[in-house]
């Protein structure tokens, strides 16, 4: 049993879905790629049974068959040899491949294809479509604002919710909040389910910047996304969202308009100079002057600088973690920003200046305890 392929075309399919493969699985035969070749179409899955992912590629071959493959030796071994066709020949009892190059014979030992986890089926009766880059877009958006506290799981992975005419997109770490509404996705149907950041990583690493046609399915326990040729299947979080709208302020009578870099580079600099433990900048809004501060007390450093702004509303003095409160900033691409203030004990609003036609981003920070002795 022979088959034919290009080094670096296979070697490409691997490496985009190479992200399943854990190093030290609980099962042995997580560490292998399952090679399914039928009608010369060879189709490569990977999985971590929890999220799994598949990609095809035309091949030479005289028959079917299936075979898993020990993912680091396949991928180290292409990677040695130059771009060329290469000739793989599965043994008889399946046991063993062997790699022939123009330079020589290298022999992997496979593991039967019958013992890789089965793949969820993608059937189901929910399903719709929308653009690879607005789905990348949603996620890059979010996923940096979700937590890493497997005790609040529900919070580890971005929480999706259909309707009828759009979509909406929601992170939170119960620091800081995220929401992205996109109006050009039309699932036709109302529900939601909260998809985990490993699987999120992966389709942000595969998704193309472009209008690329992604299929989305989904069923009570698992998510499927197919763009091109590569497929996605993650398990859903079985976890139930925290009602979010509740900590998004609904009165915000102090708003601050300002350039988005220059206030990014200058919370940077000032951070410097801060607590290390605590990360708190403080800022102070008086007028058109924003004075933006921190103090490190125990070490005695201290830092002041001050931006011009459009600011209305009263007199206030907030703290915030200047390292959530960057990797927000760097996470919005208008020239101009609005932060929308209530009091100080109560959460930030960062707006885009202007929002995209088919999008609303709204990103919440919640304040810190500004010392009496500032």
């Amino acid at each position: 049993m022979k088959f034919i392929v290009n080094t670096n075309q296979l070697l490409n399919r691997l490496q985009s879905i190479s992200g399943t493969i854990v190093s030290k699985p609980v099962i042995p035969i997580l560490d292998h790629f399952l090679f399914d070749i039928k009608d010369s179409k060879l189709t490569i899955h990977g999985t971590d049974l929890e999220t799994s992912m598949s990609t095809s590629l035309e091949v030479q071959s005289d028959e079917d068959v299936r075979i898993a493959v020990p993912s680091k030796m396949c991928m180290d071994t292409l990677k040695a040899l130059p771009n060329q066709p290469v000739t793989f020949t599965v043994q008889e009892d399946k046991s063993s491949i062997e790699i022939k190059s123009e330079f020589g014979r290298y022999k992997l030992i496979g593991q039967n294809a019958d013992d890789f986890p089965k793949i969820p089926d993608t059937t189901s009766e929910n399903s719709f479509t929308m653009a690879a880059g607005v789905l990348s877009s949603s996620i890059a958006q979010t996923i940096f604002a979700s937590g890493n506290d497997e005790l609040r799981l529900s919070l580890t992975g971005v929480y999706v919710q259909l309707y009828k005419d759009n979509a909406v997109f929601v992170a939170t770490d119960a620091n800081r909040l995220v929401k992205v509404e996109r109006k050009d996705v039309k699932p036709g149907v109302e529900t939601n389910f909260i998809l985990p950041k490993k699987a999120l990583n992966l389709l942000k690493a595969n998704l193309p910047q472009d209008d690329t046609e992604t299929k989305v399915d989904f069923n009570e326990s698992n998510a499927f996304f197919t763009f091109g040729d590569i497929s996605l299947i993650c398990r859903l979080i079985d976890e139930r969202y925290p009602d979010y709208r509740a900590v998004i302020p609904t009165e915000n009578p102090n708003k601050l308009t300002l350039s988005r870099q220059d206030f990014l580079n200058s919370v940077k600099r000032i951070s410097i100079f801060g607590n290390r433990t605590t990360n708190q900048i403080n800022i102070k809004i008086t007028g058109s002057e924003l004075t933006i501060y921190a103090e490190d007390l125990d070490m005695s450093n201290e830092a002041v600088e001050r931006l011009g702004c459009d600011y209305s509303g009263e007199d206030m003095e907030i703290g915030f973690n200047s390292k959530l409160l960057i990797e927000m900033l760097q996470n919005i691409s208008t020239p101009n920003i609005v932060i929308e203030l209530s009091t100080p004990s109560r959460a930030g609003i960062i707006l885009p200046s202007q929002n995209a036609d088919d999008e609303e981003l709204l990103m919440l920070i919640m304040p810190m305890m500004i010392a009496s002795n500032s």
